[in-house]
């Protein structure tokens, strides 16, 4: 399977050398030249592996950007900072970066560098635990639990609400859910995904639509109660 990375840089030349060689190499890179562009992607609803983040980028430096990511996510983050800046490589590593490398640097190790993080921080989906407010998932089991109370779902169910959750407190496109749930094998509308939707809702107690939100015309979000 591929691995999907953002590029938040704004050295176009710099992309598209690097999108090509990722390219050969199995590594969709999409890229946003700014750093709102950048949190407005990651934002977005779409999955990514791994982020490559400039520190130097207009709008947003990176390092704010950052710190903007690590308040709702752990997706994993190498930092690109200029050739013996140590001040940003650090501050980079404290606010959570996983990883930096000195430009220049050829494509061949940042490849190499990016498969070493996703090795360090990727994590065994039959081991994975996730609590979202008052819910706690076991993926392993395809169990949740909302309050201590064990709440039955559907297969297609638990992996539409464990998709929100993983993105818990980002609007998630409703034409990107099934996908993002890994159920491109089943073929329904929008309107059928409101549908279970709908029954999730009344299965978590939430019939007022607090915990999980419609976004009128977009899709949905799972707040963090």
């Amino acid at each position: 399977m591929d691995l999907n990375v953002l590029i938040v840089d704004d050295d176009e030349r710099l992309y598209e050398l690097l999108a090509q060689y990722l390219a050969e190499n199995g590594v969709i890179a999409k890229r946003a030249a700014t750093g709102p562009l950048g949190l407005r992607a990651l934002e977005s609803g779409e999955s990514y592996d791994a982020v490559l983040l400039d520190v130097m980028l207009p709008g947003l430096d990176g390092l704010s950007l950052l710190k903007r990511l690590r308040e709702k996510s752990q997706i994993p983050v190498i930092m690109l900072t200029a050739k013996g800046d140590e001040t940003d490589r650090v501050v980079g590593l404290e606010l959570g970066a996983d990883d930096y490398l000195a430009k220049p640097f050829s494509p061949r190790e940042l490849l190499a560098r990016l498969r070493a993080v996703l090795r360090r921080t990727q994590v065994d989906p039959n081991k994975e635990q996730l609590s979202v407010g008052s819910m706690s998932f076991d993926v392993a089991a395809r169990s949740v639990l909302r309050d201590g109370r064990a709440v039955e779902l559907t297969g297609l169910e638990f992996d539409l609400l464990l998709a929100l959750a993983r993105r818990a407190g980002r609007v998630v496109p409703r034409s990107n859910l099934l996908e993002l749930a890994g159920r491109n094998d089943v073929n329904v509308s929008d309107r059928t995904v409101d549908v279970h939707v709908s029954h999730i809702r009344k299965k978590l107690g939430d019939d007022d639509a607090v915990l999980l939100k419609t976004v009128r015309g977009v899709g949905y979000v799972l707040t963090r109660e």
